[in-house]
């Protein structure tokens, strides 16, 4: 059967949505590289995966999360203790500063629990747009599209934004797609753009989008 060639940036949305539904299926718990157990553990782990890898943050949250399971234990650390455990990440100063920020506001602010609105979460120490989505997505099942890298270059490649600045990139890309459907999109461009829409080398070939893509077997951009 002959697929559709969408021609509008909203078409284009929308059957990216579909095709990559197809290639990389299951929700978002199961298609989010960081590993955790609860929504606290997820907006450790996001805030640590800002400038590394997220096999780097798995190997470093294990006992991150054992010895501080709680925003308490966390608010509580020792600074010196902390960025011991996560100087493999990288900026590990900078992210013990942000993590025992988000764990004192946690307590005094939502007594504990992490909040579900976007402005509460990016209220929170070392908290921006791209986390709160990624937790408000994955940890809560609300909508985000959370636009790191990846997403930016391949919403860009498509067609569907010319913004650089991830909120414009969101704001544009937003209204194309249901909004049940954001989080999960946003991760299976993650997944697409890490294994065939590299940055350098985009494997148009290997693509499942290159027949209605505006840059396929274009220059990169």
């Amino acid at each position: 059967m002959e697929r559709r060639r969408p021609r509008t940036p909203g078409g284009r949305a929308r059957e990216t949505a579909r095709r990559l539904a197809e290639e990389y299926p299951g929700d978002a718990a199961t298609l989010c590289a960081l590993r955790f157990d609860d929504t606290f553990q997820l907006l450790v782990a996001t805030i640590l995966s800002a400038q590394t890898t997220d096999v780097r943050v798995n190997s470093v949250t294990p006992a991150l999360f054992a010895r501080y399971p709680t925003p308490a234990d966390l608010g509580g650390a020792d600074p010196a203790d902390v960025e011991a455990l996560i100087h493999p990440t990288g900026f590990f100063r900078q992210k013990t500063k942000s993590l025992l920020g988000m764990a004192v506001a946690l307590i005094e602010r939502h007594a504990g629990q992490v909040p579900a609105s976007m402005a509460e979460l990016t209220a929170l120490p070392g908290v921006g747009r791209k986390t709160a989505n990624v937790v408000r997505s994955i940890g809560m099942g609300r909508p985000g599209l959370a636009v790191d890298t990846h997403v930016g270059r391949l919403a860009r490649r498509l067609g569907l934004t010319t913004e650089v600045d991830p909120v414009g990139v969101e704001r544009d890309v937003n209204p194309m797609i249901p909004a049940s459907e954001r989080g999960v999109l946003s991760l299976r461009l993650i997944v697409h753009g890490r294994a065939v829409c590299t940055s350098r080398r985009p494997r148009c070939d290997r693509c499942v989008l290159a027949d209605f893509c505006p840059s396929a077997f274009v220059a990169p951009g």
